[in-house]
């Protein structure tokens, strides 16, 4: 029998890490952290990392990893999670993934192929080219790929060119490689959602004006991350950046950093939306208790198969 596996999953602000604490405590597991931000040091206020209050005794993993200036990758991340899961099943206990980084989470569950390591020189090559040239050379190698992804996603297009010249293989057939790949967990995956999404936006605008609160601002210019970095371009920290530097007034800051995290939220939706699998609970209909009661009886149902 495969090994099980818990997620609870959806948007930012809509009480994940809640509940994957209450089924922790009810189920005997651990949580593995599932967010592309929450890795870095020092990144606590803006990626809402859970204080040891809110950690409750339950023990965590894969917070804090590395510095904000060190590369981290999806890759990086699945050989982490995949060392945390084995410590953690081998204590008996329940590995309990939390968090909205879908890509992250995928790469576990579906138990990926990734590809090799690209050439340092096909990398730098990549880079300065026009972005532009970059698509136009993507279209040409690996049209799937192209098709499937925005040209003004310029880092997308970047890490699908670098893997189609750097390895000789398609991005796009790299892809089909891990989806035929055996899964290695069985796994329930819990999503969260609002039936009346406007119920969430005012939960994601009121967790902004708490960070902001809780010193976000001094948080963010003490770090003073690297614009270019994707710790730079974390959402709650590249908009405070645009204020430090002078481009938008602190005002204009804050509203883009609400617009931008409840565009977030759509995208996590959106992705999280695709696996037919996935039990949603809606949080904005039910009390916490009943939430949790719910929540519950899908993990004693899954427990049970």
């Amino acid at each position: 029998m495969k090994p099980k596996l818990l997620a609870v999953v959806g948007p930012t602000a809509s009480g994940k890490t809640a509940l994957s604490i209450a089924l922790a405590k009810r189920f005997g597991g651990e949580i593995v952290s599932c967010d592309s931000m929450q890795v870095y040091r020092g990144m606590d206020i803006g990626t809402a990392k859970p204080d040891e209050a809110e950690r409750a005794g339950i023990p965590h993993h894969l917070i804090d990893v590395v510095s904000p200036d060190e590369p981290f990758s999806c890759a990086d991340y699945a050989v982490l999670a995949k060392k945390a899961v084995d410590e953690i099943l081998s204590r008996g206990n329940l590995p309990i993934f939390c968090g909205g980084t879908g890509l992250y989470l995928d790469a576990v569950l579906t138990g990926n192929v990734f590809a090799p390591d690209i050439p340092e020189e096909t990398v730098k090559r990549v880079c300065d080219m026009t972005p532009e040239e970059r698509y136009r050379l993507l279209s040409e190698a690996d049209p799937e790929s192209a098709a499937a992804i925005h040209p003004n996603n310029e880092k997308r297009v970047a890490r699908a060119l670098a893997v189609t010249l750097g390895t000789g293989i398609p991005k796009s057939e790299w892809d089909r490689r891990s989806r035929l790949a055996p899964k290695p967990y069985d796994s329930l995956i819990l999503g969260l959602d609002y039936t009346d999404r406007q119920v969430l936006y005012d939960r994601i605008d009121r967790r902004v004006d708490l960070m902001l609160g809780n010193g976000l601002t001094e948080e963010a210019e003490r770090l003073d991350l690297d614009r270019n970095t994707t710790a730079g371009q974390a959402i709650g920290y590249k908009e405070l950046y645009l204020w430090l530097d002078g481009t938008l007034s602190y005002e204009e800051a804050v509203e883009k950093l609400k617009q931008n995290t409840r565009n977030y939220a759509k995208r996590q939706l959106t992705w999280f939306r695709r696996d037919p699998d996935t039990v949603w609970l809606y949080p904005d209909t039910m009390t916490p208790e009943e939430l949790i009661g719910a929540a519950s009886e899908a993990v004693m149902k899954w427990k049970e198969e």
